[in-house]
């Protein structure tokens, strides 16, 4: 969990500074404000208009014109307080829709670090939950709190006009209801925090069971993910339970502080208007303007208890919001067919052990380079390094003569292909996973060239809805041969001078393979081309073999150069071919 802050360093200015970047629209604020102030007017003209009628009450001195005075104000502070509640409701939409879109453009534009840190599930939690609770506070409460302090100072205004000494008596009331309300506050600020970042763990927790429901199935951990499941509801139950308990004190001491006022106003009124210091009319007006006074009351205790909740979850969107982006800044990349020269490349993720250490090679423009080496060796490491999804931690990696963190990262993306293991497909249609990407529309006839290309335009074809079909989640409605040749096909669209090939065929079965392998040799040509190979059986015709053994480049040549001059590669060798020979 983020470490807690105290109460005091995340008050208003956060959460106020945090509204303003969403620039909301001043003229609707100002027109919003404005029919507040005559609904609060003609709201304070009915208890003066209501003490004439008093002080003057018989059937014979009922005035027409004050009768029509008090109804026009009635329906006056009817149609404003509807139109500004409108207003401000639309104005506070606005701001958490446009806070939205900041905070996903900000997610999109975060590294790969960033989420290597974080859970998927807490970063969820972030753009809905938290997103969610200031759009509570601004849409159903800040209208009510504006509304409420104009109607407060207006009837104090007038209550001290009506009667100052009555109106000293009033005020008791706000030591009283701080001494216990200010406490309240902090206890539930606290609560709303704890309860933020268990929600984001419980998001978490259904992201990862979710996402990979067939693993848990077919591994039998259902029971297990149960019981994790309902830890974090137990959990979540607890802290709302707290927050009931803080909400059920607020509420009566604010029914006990008012009733309190109601009797000493009644009481003390009594007396002044026996002894004629005051009349009738004003203790009626003094009372309808004491409504006025305990209803916004109340409406602004609920939104101060909501801007509690609100601090929490302010803290982590802006935490989220100054993280540090991805630079995309740099030199445009006009030719990437120059040697890819990495020096004494060394990484090591944040808090751990050296991954890489003094990695040195060069992979040449148009030539195939092959990464082999036993697993966790670093191999796919390395092509996050090239992608630059993360920095080197020592030494460079150049293309030609330039350091490829010199050039701007969309110029230097768009021209690699990076075909994995895994072949990760968006839901959607076949059309839209080839041409995912790419800002350009893209012609049937070019979709049905790289179709053709990849290998993957027959079994296209033999589909009800062809380049129409839905692939389902993460591509789960196609085989695993399916999915790599879409991919390939969606990097020979991009047609990349860069080409990463990271353990492309290594889940494949053997007919599969050879389609693929078809495929990936038209990917290839022409194109500077990294392969990662568990079977050296795909990468021994490559013009050069990289061999890496716990982060360290322990050999480079061709193959017959590595099996005649390094040992653990000729083990390696002779083991894997002798198997592909054994026979099935």
């Amino acid at each position: 969990m983020t470490q807690e802050t105290s109460p005091s360093t995340a008050g208003w200015k956060p959460f106020v500074r945090l509204i303003l970047q969403t620039k909301p629209s001043k003229t609707l604020l100002a027109l919003a404000l404005s029919l507040n102030l005559v609904t609060t007017l003609s709201g304070l003209v009915i208890p003066l208009l209501t003490k004439h009628v008093v002080d003057n009450f018989s059937l014979a001195n009922l005035n027409a014109v004050q009768m029509a005075g008090i109804g026009l104000a009635f329906i006056a502070q009817a149609v404003t307080a509807g139109i500004s509640t409108y207003l401000l409701s639309r104005i506070g939409q606005q701001i958490v829709s446009n806070l939205r879109h900041r905070l996903w453009q900000k997610l999109l534009k975060l590294p790969v670090s960033y989420y290597d840190e974080h859970q998927t599930g807490e970063t969820i939690s972030r753009m809905t939950n938290d997103t969610g609770v200031l759009k509570g506070l601004i849409t159903e409460h800040s209208a009510n709190f504006f509304t409420g302090i104009i109607s407060i100072v207006g009837s104090l205004v007038m209550l001290f006009y009506l009667d100052w000494k009555m109106t000293l008596l009033l005020l008791i009331a706000i030591p009283l209801a701080s001494a216990v309300l200010v406490p309240l506050g902090r206890q539930m600020y606290k609560i709303s925090k704890g309860l933020q970042d268990e929600t984001a763990d419980f998001t978490s927790v259904l992201t990862r069971v979710l996402s990979e429901i067939r693993l848990v199935k077919a591994s039998n951990a259902e029971t297990r993910e149960f019981e994790n499941g309902s830890s974090g509801i137990l959990k979540l139950l607890r802290y709302g339970i707290r927050e009931g308990k803080v909400q059920a004190g607020i509420a009566p001491v604010m029914s006990f502080v008012m009733m309190l006022m109601f009797v000493l106003i009644i009481g003390y009124g009594g007396l002044r208007v026996s002894s004629g210091a005051l009349t009738a009319g004003a203790l009626v007006a003094f009372l309808l303007y004491l409504f006025q006074i305990v209803l916004p009351t109340t409406q602004i205790t609920q939104f101060f208890t909501q801007f509690q909740k609100a601090k929490g979850a302010t803290e982590r969107i802006i935490e989220t919001l100054e993280a540090e982006e991805e630079s995309v800044l740099g030199l445009p990349l006009e030719r990437a067919d120059l040697p890819i020269v990495l020096e004494g490349v060394s990484f090591a993720y944040k808090g751990g052990e050296a991954v890489l250490k003094q990695v040195t090679f060069t992979a040449e423009p148009g030539k195939v380079t092959a990464i082999v080496g036993p697993s966790g060796s670093g191999k796919t490491t390395l092509f996050s390094l090239l992608e630059r999804f993360y920095s080197p931690t020592g030494g460079t990696i150049k293309l030609g003569e330039v350091p490829i963190d010199r050039y701007a990262l969309p110029s230097w993306r768009s021209r690699i292909g990076y075909v994995s293991q895994e072949s990760p497909l968006v839901e959607g249609t076949i059309r839209e996973n080839i041409s995912y990407g790419l800002d350009r529309e893209v012609t049937p006839e070019e979709l049905d060239r790289a179709a053709q290309m990849a290998y993957a335009d027959e079994f296209i074809g033999q589909l009800p809805g062809g380049y129409e079909t839905e692939v389902g989640e993460r591509g789960l409605k196609l085989s695993g041969g399916q999915r790599q040749r879409i991919a390939i096909a969606r990097a020979l669209l991009r047609d990349p001078q860069i080409l990463m090939l990271d353990e492309a065929t290594s889940s494949l079965d053997s007919k599969s393979e050879i389609v693929v392998q078809q495929a990936l040799h038209n990917l290839m040509r022409g194109r500077t081309t990294l392969v990662i190979a568990h079977r050296l059986s795909t990468v021994i015709d490559a013009d050069r073999i990289v061999f890496v053994e716990k982060g360290t480049v322990t050999g480079v040549g061709t193959h017959d150069e590595l099996f005649a001059s390094h040992p653990l590669y000729r083990e390696f060798a002779s083991q894997q071919l002798r198997l592909q020979d054994r026979p099935s």
